[in-house]
């Protein structure tokens, strides 16, 4: 059921309101990919357990297999069910168009994304698009989400090793960044700093350096996409730095596919495969409960 205007603008005002309290407090909010109605109930019954504030995010193929009103509804009846703070956010918004329907739909949260339709993008396309969207979100109050160049990788688990040496070449630079946030206007920045999307043979490594200089060249908020396989550790300096989101996808895909494969090895003669799910949710929940603790968002949950 479509939102009315003023329940939308309710909800992006407390958006905005927990992202402060992140960056005040120093914990980041996760941001947790959705692929389904059981990957909700994971993020949701983690965020319950953990009583800490959430995202659940959609890309463009997730918005077209479940539709954006509908995962704002079930994110809706869950938020109500299980009495938790969760938003949703946009996540590599393609076009303007896809951006302005997601602000539309009542998202907290958009990420525009022109280079990820566009890898050749330049910066002057982006930066006039993003603005685009920074001008529409007014309308509600949507926070929008931002960056000056494509990103690279993919949600997936990959079984070559990326080369760091090629990946530090996409690295965010303070003075970028600087210019990118003042030129669009939004609210979240998302650095590249050793991030990088899906899941390698190879742990991931942060320039924690890199992301102090950027926090002390802008006043917005700081994202950091591409978060699965990323050593602990990291995250809780990143936090400490100033980053009050996190992405997390292929961590989770990966717990998904191999408990059902699992589960259905086990049991080949159930083709009920809702009495299957309990386990693959639990097995999602444990890789979203150990994110949050990473990020330092337990208890940090807005009181109800």
């Amino acid at each position: 059921m479509p939102q009315s205007l003023k329940q939308m603008q309710k909800d992006c005002t407390d958006a905005r309101a927990a992202i402060q309290r992140a960056r005040d407090h120093h914990y980041a909010i996760g941001a947790f990919n959705l692929d389904n109605q059981e990957t909700l109930i994971a993020v949701t019954k983690a965020a319950a357990a953990k009583n800490a504030p959430v995202m659940v995010e959609i890309s463009h193929g997730e918005v077209e297999m479940l539709g954006l009103n509908n995962v704002r509804d079930m994110v809706n009846n869950y938020k109500a069910e299980f009495n938790v703070e969760m938003y949703i956010n946009l996540d590599h918004s393609p076009s303007v168009e896809a951006a302005k329907a997601g602000i539309d739909a009542g998202f907290e949260f958009i990420h525009i994304d022109i280079s990820q339709a566009n890898h050749d993008a330049t910066e002057d396309e982006i930066i006039a698009s993003t603005k685009q969207v920074v001008e529409y979100a007014k309308k509600t109050g949507a926070l929008v989400e931002s960056e000056p160049h494509y990103f690279g990788g993919g949600s997936n688990r990959f079984t070559k090793a990326f080369d760091y040496e090629e990946i530090k070449k996409t690295f965010s630079t303070p003075e970028g960044a600087q210019h990118f946030v003042q030129a669009t206007g939004i609210d979240t920045f998302a650095a590249a700093i050793g991030n990088l999307h899906g899941s390698y043979p190879v742990p991931k490594r942060l320039d924690l350096r890199l992301l102090e200089s950027i926090r002390q060249a802008i006043d917005c908020n700081i994202s950091l996409h591409g978060g699965s396989g990323t050593p602990g550790h990291y995250f809780e300096d990143a936090v400490k730095i100033g980053v009050s989101k996190i992405n997390i996808n292929s961590d989770m895909r990966i717990a998904y596919r191999n408990t059902l494969e699992k589960v259905l090895k086990e049991n080949k003669t159930e083709f009920a495969v809702i009495k299957l799910m309990d386990e693959v949710i639990d097995a999602v929940q444990e890789v979203v409960e150990s994110k949050i603790d990473c990020f330092n968002s337990a208890g940090k949950a807005k009181p109800a």
